[in-house]
């Protein structure tokens, strides 16, 4: 009969206990500055740790376990120090209801044959059920909980969700880099009960990342694809003032052809960022940075598999056809460009991906980032089409980093605050440290104009009547 340890009460944020002097915990320096699970002592303990099992599904089974394999570091080193490790991830966006399709069991079985241990999933991640398989727990062994997006107060950050999460662990490891700046209660609703620390995942990320931004080897080049500018505006403003190449692809290089005055069909663009497209490129102009657009792409009657494609122009794109990849000249032409570049950062595939006949010119990229990273050249991918390329020409071993953080990158990359590491105490925090709440910023309001009175225009005297006497 296995012992039953009680499970944390809820509602009840850590406090030093009486009696207890501060301990000076020894400094393991790390780039992102926070506590690591380098510096605790996880024997005997049950740990609470965020992953990111946010991965692409098909007919019940992972497509890419590039997510799982990441966070195994973290997991073996908590396991081998003598831990028992309930972890807890979201997938998809469920909107706080139970979708069937968005379980977390098929994350379970891929991690199990890449660990080749046994990792059982709850059924929920609250509930009797659930706290009795925490209490079960003895060290060494893995529990995974259902969706934690399937519950409302995930990501409304609820104090009261946050807390029976927090019961389940005597200890709290983010290693989930994927969802650092995103304000949830699993992300930063529990570093408000538990000692909280990094892991070895989300340290490496901060480490490549904060290198492209400190010390990035020149030249340094980033290429920027996916459909939207939105969203991505103020990391390519930050961008340009790092770096000295801008290349664009996709949607996004669709807009910025908007912004040079040139047409696009029916390709996917978003007009209102069009001003923001004009901005960046005079800011580029302005630092000397060079900005490589599509000089030719492929264009296509629907974005289908089948249809009819063309290779033409970007200056003569025709008004009822949809770019839907580079074209030969443009992909040459950043080859050419790459040639020199010491440092290459990479997020968003150039084209239509998910369809394979416009995926050749992120597939082209992926080869030359093959070749630049073999050569000596540093090479950061984020984004799962990105990814997903390399994987599928078998490369994705050869590059610097493959960061498993697409929003999350960028958001880094443009220096917002990331909550996920915010709420994590400092390297040489003592383990009773008092609990960081995270606290959204109040948005700023802009203030409200206000309407100037309309001039009042004087009545003009009517002309007096034009009196002609008869003589």
């Amino acid at each position: 009969m296995p012992v039953r340890t009680p499970l944390r009460p809820p509602l009840k944020p850590i406090a030093r206990p009486a009696g207890i002097e501060r301990r000076i915990a020894p400094v393991i320096i790390s780039a992102t500055g926070k506590r690591t699970i380098r510096e605790l002592d996880a024997r005997g303990k049950r740990v609470f740790l965020r992953v990111d099992f946010n991965v692409p599904l098909s007919d019940g089974r992972v497509v890419d376990d590039s997510r799982i394999r990441a966070a195994v570091p973290t997991i073996e080193a908590l396991l081998k120090a003598g831990a028992s490790v309930v972890m807890a991830s979201h997938l998809g966006r469920p909107d706080g209801r139970v979708v069937d399709g968005l379980r977390l069991r098929p994350a379970a079985e891929r991690l199990s044959q890449v660990l080749k241990i046994n990792v059982p999933t709850t059924g929920d991640a609250l509930g009797v059920g659930t706290e009795d398989a925490v209490r079960r727990m003895r060290p060494g062994e893995l529990l995974l909980l259902e969706n934690v997006r399937f519950h409302a107060g995930e990501e409304k950050n609820d104090p009261a969700f946050a807390a029976r999460l927090a019961s389940y662990g005597d200890v709290f490891v983010n290693d989930a880099f994927g969802t650092a700046h995103r304000a949830h209660a699993s992300v930063v609703g529990v570093a408000g009960f538990l000692p909280s620390y990094v892991g070895l995942l989300m340290e490496r990320e901060v480490e490549a990342l904060s290198d492209l931004l400190d010390k990035p080897a020149r030249p340094f080049a980033a290429i920027v694809g996916g459909g939207k500018v939105s969203g991505k505006v103020a990391v390519l403003e930050a961008l340009v003032r790092k770096v000295d190449l801008l290349i664009l692809g996709g949607g996004v290089a669709n807009t910025f052809l908007v912004a040079s005055g040139r047409t696009v069909g029916k390709s996917l663009y978003e007009s209102k960022m069009v001003d923001d497209a004009r901005r960046i490129l005079r800011l580029a102009q302005e630092r000397g940075v060079t900005v490589l657009l599509p000089t030719d792409g492929v264009v296509a009657k629907e974005v289908t598999r089948g249809t009819e494609f063309k290779v033409v122009s970007t200056d003569k794109l025709p008004a009822s056809w949809h770019m839907v990849d580079l074209g030969p000249n443009s992909n040459a032409a950043i080859r050419d460009a790459l040639i020199p570049v010491k440092t290459i950062l990479w997020n968003g595939p150039l084209g239509v991906f998910e369809i394979p006949t416009f995926a050749v010119a992120t597939r082209e990229l992926a080869k030359v980032a093959s070749e630049k990273a073999l050569t000596g050249a540093t090479v950061v991918v984020g984004g799962g089409d990105s990814i997903a390329a390399l994987r599928q020409l078998g490369v994705a071993d050869q590059m610097t980093h493959l960061s498993t953080g697409g929003g999350a990158s960028l958001e880094f990359l443009e220096g917002r605050d990331m909550p996920g590491l915010a709420v994590i105490p400092t390297a040489g925090s003592p383990v009773e440290t008092l609990p960081i709440v995270w606290r959204t910023p109040e948005p700023v309001k802009k203030p409200k104009a206000v309407k100037k009175p309309k001039p009042v225009v004087p009545a003009t005297a009517a002309p007096e009547p034009d009196v002609t006497t008869k003589p």
